[in-house]
């Protein structure tokens, strides 16, 4: 998904031909080194809890393999990004050394959410750092970004808060519990759509993605509040959250 954003922000951004498959395929690096140092750092906890469909907790690769990839994957995605300029190499720097210090501990204290403050609101600046013009992504893009990025991280530990309990995973998720993580997700991603509206031109579909991720945000943040989180509360959260990137995107 961060990829094929990445693709969009680009285009949207009006980035040439060549620079942008440069860019997508160093944001594709980038994820690669991040899962795959995520999942050989979380090898012990992920077979504590019987993850057998992770190839690393399953025993079909190697922690010690992934990782190496996983460090190659870093290479690669900063190569690619140098022919597009030193701000965006920067930008890169800072948002994987982020998301890697997230798999190195940080996932374990109430900072958690911090990581993806950072590397999701530098995200829409990817796109601005590889034009012809180089420079950072409007503040409005940058908050509705982090916000973004909050409402992941929120939603997304909800799935797997009983198993990161048992494995000494403490987050800031698991501090305030799901209802709380689910509506704070919620408000985030209402607070991301008000800057895009309010900061970028409205346009013709830039208001009815704000309307639809407004009303999903809302029936998201009523059903957590009259039942148990489950299933749907997670991909309605996940659902508003796409339809904010769209609404970036178009704006």
């Amino acid at each position: 998904m961060v990829t094929v954003l990445s693709l969009a922000l680009g285009v949207a951004a009006g980035v040439e031909a060549v620079p942008l498959g440069l860019l997508v395929a160093a944001v594709f690096a980038g994820q690669v080194s991040v899962g795959l140092s995520n999942d050989a750092i979380d090898a012990a906890r992920d077979a504590a809890v019987g993850r057998t469909d992770k190839p690393i907790a399953g025993g079909r690769v190697t922690a010690g393999r992934a990782l190496a990839v996983a460090v190659g994957a870093v290479v690669v995605a900063l190569g690619l990004s140098l022919p597009l300029g030193p701000g965006l190499v920067a930008a890169h720097a800072i948002a994987l050394a982020s998301a890697w210090a997230y798999n190195a501990g940080l996932k374990s204290t109430p900072l958690s959410i911090a990581p993806f403050l950072l590397s999701f609101g530098l995200f829409p600046s990817f796109a601005t750092l590889s034009t012809a013009t180089p420079a950072l992504a409007a503040p409005w893009a940058t908050v509705a970004g982090a916000a973004l990025g909050a409402a992941v991280h929120l939603t997304n530990v909800v799935r797997d808060l009983d198993d990161d309990r048992r494995t000494g995973v403490r987050g800031l998720p698991h501090r305030l519990g799901a209802r709380a993580s689910v509506l704070l997700a919620a408000v985030g991603i209402v607070v991301g759509a008000v800057a895009v509206l309010l900061g970028a031109e409205a346009t013709v579909l830039g208001i009815p993605f704000f309307v639809a991720v407004v009303v999903v945000a809302l029936a998201t943040a009523v059903l957590v509040l009259v039942r148990p989180p489950g299933r749907a509360v997670f991909q309605l959260t996940m659902f508003a959250a796409l339809l904010l990137a769209a609404q970036l995107v178009v704006a």
